[in-house]
């Protein structure tokens, strides 16, 4: 869900810790469904190091990419744009963009995961040079048709909507001091200048960044007498919210970077009906002619002068490799790599639900990003938000459920242990609670299941000797997937993507 960094002197309403929502059959209107884009079962194949078919042919190629998510693009835009065409991406799946994928029927465009990109600064350089090759940024303007139309966001809390999703209600004396106390802490951290986006660009060896990266985020909260309970819930929604993760799973030092990274007033976001699939779209048609999907690589064997790249159809000859695919995978990929310690991963489940009439609504007007207070999940954006129709009575929801309570291998194996029907009747039940007609709207519901979405920033991780080794510039191997810097966002993928097609460039003499 969108990443809110505004100050929070408003504030809400105690911390519930709902544990799954119990769930009963309805006797409603049939609705639809499915799983879609399942690729656990020959990730799982790579896991268990499963035979696989030996390729029929060979391809030289000076520098070959694996994977086709956010990072994979980006480092081929690079190559491209720097003009060296002898590469090649490989993407297991039968579509790229990777967390970026999208989706459309008939109403609308839809993502599939991520959604949003917060309105870089002018230290974001890399971020904004590819948004003015796509128009979205020209002489210093950006396109309002990308940023995201008012209203913005809402939250469901006392049996109504409320504009914001910062809660309002009942916060006392004690909680507003929290409140102005946490904003005070996190001018100071943003004017350090060491939470920076992307996180490289921040101090590496401060030690009160060591310290930070030492202890959960909500061991800081406590140790700086934060405790608020409007505060406490605010911060698990953040983590929830972009790591996947509570607090007291989470390093303070990415806890405090999700607050103080960004500039402290932001216009935006930017977004589109499709989430950040505008912007793989994109990518992709600019690569295109370099893309192979339906290529998943499973095996990868370094040589004394080149690198063997092993697909069921072709071995690729290569002279350096970006792998761009989640490092864990190394492990099972390439010869030699280590197992990647320490890298945890959270499951996600997102759902989009085809709404062929919109719920009543009696409070305040629908908004892009609707949160539900009390929820285990995270809430749902519209897709129809930033259409410019005059009236919309038809829409598609994405909704975004990050497991975070229990263990992650426990809720890998919760998510593909339940079937579509239990999930189904899971959102449903949840979204009741702030449209009680919400059966009688939805036609189709359609769910897709990440057991390693995203890189969850653990206490230890961002100082970590395994996290060394994997982000080094030490070739003929480059790893450049946005879990090395410990969460995942677009402008770290970017980032990522960006310098290991730098340092493959270098070693191949086209720098």
């Amino acid at each position: 869900m969108k990443s809110t960094r505004r100050g929070f002197l408003r504030c809400g309403i105690l911390n519930a810790a709902p544990a799954l929502i119990g769930l009963t059959a309805k006797a409603d209107r049939r609705i639809e469904g499915q799983f879609v884009n399942e690729a656990f079962a020959l990730g799982h194949r790579l896991r268990d190091r499963a035979p696989f078919r030996t390729p029929d042919r060979m391809e030289r190629k000076q520098i070959a990419i694996v994977g086709g998510g956010m990072a994979g693009l980006s480092a081929a835009w690079r190559l491209d744009k720097r003009g060296f065409h002898d590469f090649v991406i490989l993407e297991m799946e039968s579509s790229a963009g990777g967390n970026s994928r999208w989706g459309e029927n008939e109403i609308t465009a839809y993502p599939w995961a991520a959604h949003y990109v917060p309105v870089p600064d002018a230290r974001e350089t890399l971020v904004r040079e590819l948004f003015e090759e796509l128009g979205v940024l020209k002489d210093g303007q950006w396109d309002e048709r990308a940023l995201c139309f008012e209203p913005q966001e809402r939250l469901y809390i006392h049996g109504r909507w409320q504009e914001g999703i910062e809660p309002e209600a009942d916060a006392t004396a004690k909680d507003r001091d929290d409140y102005r106390r946490f904003q005070t802490r996190m001018a100071e951290f943003r004017g350090s200048g060491e939470l920076t986006i992307p996180m490289e660009r921040g101090a590496k060896t401060n030690s009160v960044l060591a310290k930070l990266d030492s202890m959960s985020f909500e061991d800081w909260l406590r140790e700086n007498q934060f405790t608020s309970p409007y505060l406490d819930w605010y911060a698990n929604y953040a983590c929830r919210d972009d790591y996947g993760a509570l607090a007291r799973d989470t390093s303070a030092w990415a806890g405090l970077h999700y607050f103080a990274s960004r500039a402290a007033e932001e216009k935006g976001p930017l977004t589109w009906p499709e989430g950040n699939g505008w912007i793989a779209r994109r990518l992709i048609e600019k690569v295109r002619p370099y893309l192979r999907t339906g290529s998943p690589v499973y095996a990868i064997v370094p040589e004394k002068t080149r690198v063997r790249v092993r697909t069921e159809a072709v071995e690729y000859l290569a002279d350096r490799v970006v792998f761009a695919a989640p490092t864990f995978l190394a492990h099972y990929v390439i010869e030699g790599a280590p197992p990647a310690a320490g890298f945890v991963y959270s499951p996600w489940l997102t759902a989009n639900l085809t709404l062929d009439r919109l719920p009543a609504e009696h409070d305040i007007e629908a908004a892009w990003d609707n949160v539900i207070f009390d929820s285990p999940a995270l809430g749902y954006v519209s897709a129809t938000h930033m259409s410019l129709r005059t009236f919309i009575d038809r829409t598609v929801w994405t909704f975004y459920w990050s497991l975070a309570e229990g263990s992650p291998e426990e809720n890998r194996t919760k998510l593909l242990d339940r079937d579509w029907g239990w999930w189904r009747e899971a959102i449903l039940n949840d979204l009741s609670r702030a449209h009680p007609d919400i059966r009688q709207c939805v036609a189709r519901m359609d769910v897709m299941r990440m057991g390693h979405a995203m890189a969850r920033p653990v206490p230890g991780f961002l100082k970590s000797e395994t996290r060394r080794q994997f982000a080094s510039d030490k070739g003929p191997i480059y790893y450049a997937n946005s879990d090395l810097s410990g969460f995942s966002i677009f402008e770290e993928a970017q980032y990522h993507g960006v310098t290991a097609a730098d340092r493959a460039l270098r070693d191949v003499g086209k720098a």
